[in-house]
């Protein structure tokens, strides 16, 4: 049907005001004579970016973005530095890392002696029977590399429990006394989805306890924070990752306490970087119950996926294998939750109309997710559900056409194969180039994501960065050197692909007009870095929203 001159002449209006939006809207900032990678295919390089409150106003030469400066503009001289979008990183544990750094005694040391020594400093500054918590502790990383045992705790204290966590989160080594206060005897059965670890010799309990038997001692720590500590803990945290370029993060297994939390950092204004905060499975039904779903908060803190796990850990050698680990000829790691149960708690969330975020590092964990996600598109089938698997290590061609086929995200850890390496002999040279798949993801078409799980992976960009290109740990070993890819893949992976993983590629991820102006400003541009220095590139600036919250 003929339209009228008057809607005819609304629509050039219309027109003319977007293509003179500029010219009417002034910058706020203005930063010039910059080399900008921007992420967006239709725009990949730019010298200059105006930005009006938090957001992109253009991006272009210095020349052009100069030009829309008004007075009152600020305007900054970038010197010729490398400009990147934020950093995303699509897997951590900010908050719970944050409480840990506050009380908790800092175990990643070079010797059990040095381990003991810190341990004994603070139970120190307690009275007798108070828990004396460590965690970051890492056996491969000790000059003796091998395991707590509960006689190294036992000297340490035997009036005060003590509980130390491995880096990876998945094992926990106690004194006698901490056994004691949770019912642990030399005749307990290992509980459903862990174990206590005996000595093969005389069968006495050793103080090592794997996966699911950590609960009854996490039953019976002190674990109390008040708001005060926690926006103290967000701070310290948020902080930290603001200084390395990290601008989102996505909470990986968060609580309501813990979007509280960030919550009350923002409003207080200590929050420095992004929340995407998945909820783990003991607090969806209080969720659903109240009506919230994936999606549900602003630029700064939203909710994110349902989280549940699978199956052990890489970095503690549980994860669960389809082929034993090399040396442990009867050892396949082990299942944590059981198919039903994970089902169950999946459906639930799915049909909620939450996004689904479930661990699984080994291949027969991530058949069975993947099964698990089949299943629930054939049942209640939604578009654009954008299942996650939360690690996705070990992977098979078969496992990554079916997570091309269901559009699933993986989140690998990126700065393994660099900080781990040691410990990648434990799975065999042909695992090792099926493992943290970036390149075989990318081949695919799947939109792998960068991740740290910090605390059990050092969360720096640079050296995520570094161990994707590289596949090499910090000793110049090569691991995996087939799953290798570029420094342009990674940096995508990086920005854009950790944004399409929490359905907010359309705010962040690239610099382009509309999008928050989330960006680091480099000391070195990782294009045309060696790749075996790209972890030494500094930090010099980092931006959330349109203001620095990092500046070295």
């Amino acid at each position: 049907m003929p339209i009228s001159r008057r809607e005819f002449i609304a629509d050039l209006g219309g027109f003319a005001l977007g293509m003179g939006a500029h010219r009417l809207q002034r910058p706020d900032l203005v930063l010039y004579r910059a080399h900008v990678i921007t992420m967006n295919p239709a725009q990949p390089f730019a010298e200059a970016l105006a930005i009006e409150g938090d957001r992109i106003l253009a991006v272009g030469s210095t020349a052009e973005i100069r030009a829309l400066a008004r007075r009152g503009t600020r305007q900054v001289d970038v010197g010729g530095k490398t400009m990147v979008p934020g950093f995303i990183d699509a897997h951590s544990h900010p908050v719970y890392a944050g409480r840990r750094h506050l009380r908790w005694v800092d175990c990643d040391l070079r010797s059990i002696g040095a381990i003991q020594s810190a341990l004994r400093a603070d139970a120190a500054k307690k009275p007798a029977g108070s828990w004396v918590l460590g965690f970051k502790y890492d056996d491969t990383k000790t000059a003796e590399r091998r395991f707590l045992t509960r006689d190294d705790l036992d000297a340490v204290s035997t009036d005060r429990p003590i509980f130390v966590e491995h880096r990876g989160g998945h094992t926990a080594y106690v004194n006698s006394l901490a056994l004691v206060r949770a019912d642990i005897t030399e005749e307990s059965p290992d509980p459903p989805g862990g174990r206590y670890q005996r000595d093969p010799t005389t069968h006495r309990l050793t103080g090592r306890l794997l996966e699911r038997a950590m609960e009854r001692l996490q039953e019976k720590i002190p674990d109390t924070y008040s708001p005060a500590d926690d926006r103290a803990a967000v701070r310290l945290i948020s902080g930290k990752l603001a200084q390395v370029g990290i601008t989102s993060v996505h909470d990986a297994f968060g609580t309501t306490a813990d979007l509280r939390a960030y919550q009350d950092a923002h409003e207080a204004g200590d929050l420095l970087t992004r929340i995407y905060c998945l909820i783990g499975y003991v607090d969806i039904d209080k969720m659903i119950a109240a009506g919230v779903r994936t999606g549900l908060g602003d630029e700064w803190v939203r909710v994110g996926a349902m989280k549940a796990t699978c199956d052990g850990s890489i970095s503690e050698r549980t994860a669960r294998l389809s082929q034993p680990y090399i040396g442990r000829p009867n050892d396949f790691g082990i299942f944590v939750t059981e198919e039903p149960e994970l089902y169950q708690l999946a459906r639930k969330a799915h049909a909620a109309g939450w996004q689904v975020g479930i661990h699984a590092n080994g291949d027969a964990a991530i058949d069975r997710v993947l099964g698990i996600y089949e299943r629930l598109q054939k049942e209640l089938p939604r578009k654009d559900p954008r299942f996650r698997i939360e690690h996705c290590t070990v992977i098979t061609p078969s496992l990554v056409q079916r997570i091309k086929q269901l559009g699933a995200i993986p989140t690998p850890f990126s700065t393994y194969v660099y900080f781990h390496g040691e410990k990648m002999r434990e799975y065999g040279e042909d695992r090792l180039n099926r493992m943290f798949a970036h390149r075989s993801f990318l081949d695919a078409g799947i939109r792998v994501t960068e991740a740290s799980d910090y605390p059990p992976g050092p969360f720096e960009p640079m050296m995520a960065l570094q161990s994707m290109v590289t596949r090499t740990d910090m000793n110049g070993q090569v691991w995996g050197p087939k799953q290798r890819i570029s420094i342009e893949e990674a940096l995508r992976v990086a920005t854009l692909n950790g944004a399409y993983a929490s359905y907010e590629e359309r705010l962040k991820g690239s610099l382009e007009e509309g999008k928050l102006a989330d960006m680091v400003v480099l000391g070195r541009n990782p294009l045309k870095e060696d790749p075996a220095s790209i972890i030494t590139i500094p930090i010099e600036r980092t931006m959330v929203g349109g203001r620095w919250v990092y500046q070295s």
